[in-house]
C-alpha cells in the first residue's frame, strides 16, 4: 500500500497530483490531504518551504496540475474529530426520500425546510454532514451550493472535483438558471418586492 500522508504522519511522504486534484490551490490540496492538521500549521509549513512542489518551494495559491509531486515533510496532527453519534433515523430516511437524481458525478436532493446544509454554532449536523455518515460521499462529496436553512428546494451535491468546478463554471457563466417561488398567507399590504 502507498503512503499516505494520513498513513505515515512521522516519515515524508510524496503525492502523486491525479486529475481530479489538478487545478486546485496548494494550500487547499495540503488541507484535504492533512486531516487533522490545525491550518495553522499547514501554513507554517507551506512559509518555511517545507513543502515542496517538483522539488522547488510553493507558495500557498499556486494551482497544482496533474502529475505535480508534492512533497509533505512529517507533520504530527491531532486527532480529526470523529462524531460517533448515530444519525437520527428519521434524518437518514428523509434524506433518502429527498434524492432527486444520483449519478457518478452529482447527487441531487430536494432540500427540505428547516434543515440547515452544514453543521456550525449550534448545529450539531446538516445534509452534507448526514449524506456522508449514510455513505453518499465515497470518496467524494462536496456542496455545489447553498440554500439557507428555511430554503427548500433542490440541493446539488458534487461526487468528484471536476463536477464541482463544472458546476461552479456554469454557476459563474450564466449557465444555470436560479428560480425562487413563495408561498404566502395572509393578505399582500401591495407594492412589489425585487
Amino acid at each position: 500500500m502507498p503512503k499516505t500522508p494520513e498513513s505515515s504522519p512521522s516519515t515524508v511522504v510524496h503525492v502523486q497530483v491525479g486529475a481530479a486534484d489538478a487545478g486546485q490551490r496548494l494550500d487547499n490540496f495540503l488541507l484535504r490531504h492533512l486531516k487533522g492538521v490545525p491550518r495553522t500549521r499547514v501554513y507554517r509549513l507551506l512559509r518555511k518551504g517545507e513543502v515542496r512542489v517538483n522539488k522547488g518551494r510553493a507558495k500557498p495559491d499556486y494551482r497544482v496540475v496533474t502529475g505535480d509531486s508534492v512533497r509533505i515533510p512529517p507533520v504530527s496532527r491531532s486527532e480529526p474529530r470523529q462524531d460517533d453519534r448515530p444519525l437520527p433515523q428519521g434524518l437518514a430516511d428523509l434524506l433518502e426520500w429527498s434524492v432527486l437524481l444520483e449519478d457518478d458525478d452529482l447527487l441531487v436532493i430536494n432540500k427540505p425546510a428547516g434543515l440547515p446544509v452544514h453543521g456550525g454554532s449550534g448545529v450539531a449536523v446538516g445534509v452534507i454532514e448526514a449524506l456522508r455518515k449514510m455513505g453518499r460521499g465515497k470518496p467524494f462529496l462536496e456542496l455545489a451550493h447553498r440554500l439557507d436553512r428555511e430554503t427548500s428546494g433542490c440541493l446539488v451535491l458534487a461526487r468528484n472535483r471536476p463536477a464541482l468546478l463544472a458546476f461552479h463554471e456554469l454557476l459563474r457563466g450564466g449557465g444555470i438558471d436560479k428560480i425562487y417561488l413563495t408561498l404566502l398567507a395572509g393578505r399582500w399590504p401591495g407594492g412589489s418586492v425585487e
